[in-house]
């Protein structure tokens, strides 16, 4: 019984095409319903959704809209974007296939292997069409030699520009900055402080132990 299901999703699914893009799904179990304006597919357990360049898997997914150009995603999520070398892990995952808009929500990893930059927040919007990402609560941005956290982010990738706001900080090579609002270029790592500065840097021109020794202390910074 299960193969059938198999079989009649393969061929359903060969046939669910939107206007450049194709969308092919598999999993242990399927269920669907195709009354007209009301299509709707769950699948259920090693599901798998493949449209254009866009992979994702999820314990469970579920396709609805015109085209079934909506999903809902939970369970272990997972999304790979083999043409934009972006990967999104979620517990929760909403994905529109016309707009490219993926939203997650929980604990959520975004990870840029084109840039180099990993950023973690418990909420994440990424604008495939626009390349730009919106991220909530607890954000934290990893880069080569830097680290940032605040709660809330821009991240414009066409841009190379990362905003960020909500008691923002900044780390590199042993540098903290914080602001009111930080701008970051994430391909040189300049970063620019806006609003009540303050910060602390180390001098890297002594050995690191004359460095941390009490007789010489951080240069505190600040306007």
């Amino acid at each position: 019984m299960r193969g059938r299901f198999l079989l009649l999703a393969a061929l359903f699914a060969s046939s669910l095409v939107l206007e450049a893009e194709p969308i092919s799904f598999s999993a242990d179990s399927v269920q669907s319903s195709l009354a007209k304006d009301k299509e709707r597919t769950v699948l259920s357990g090693k599901a798998k959704v493949k449209t254009g360049s866009i992979s994702i898997t999820a314990d469970r997914i579920e396709l609805f809209g015109k085209d079934f150009i909506y999903l809902d995603c939970s369970g272990k999520v997972l999304v790979i974007d083999t043409d934009r070398q972006i990967r999104i892990e979620t517990p929760i995952l909403y994905y529109d296939r016309s707009t490219k808009l993926a939203r997650a929500q929980g604990p959520s990893i975004l990870q840029d292997d084109k840039n180099k930059l990993v950023l973690k927040a418990e909420w994440i919007e990424s604008d495939g069409e626009n390349e730009v990402t919106l991220a909530e609560v607890a954000v934290r941005i990893v880069k080569d030699k830097l680290a940032c956290r605040a709660e809330y982010a821009l991240y414009r990738r066409r841009e190379n520009s990362l905003e960020l706001s909500g008691s923002p900080s900044a780390y590199k090579e042993g540098d903290k900055y914080e602001a009111s609002r930080i701008v970051v270029n994430t391909e040189t790592e300049d970063i620019q402080l806006q609003g009540e500065v303050k910060g602390s840097v180390t001098d890297k021109a002594k050995p690191a132990a004359d460095a941390a020794s009490p007789a010489s202390p951080p240069a505190e910074v600040g306007k």
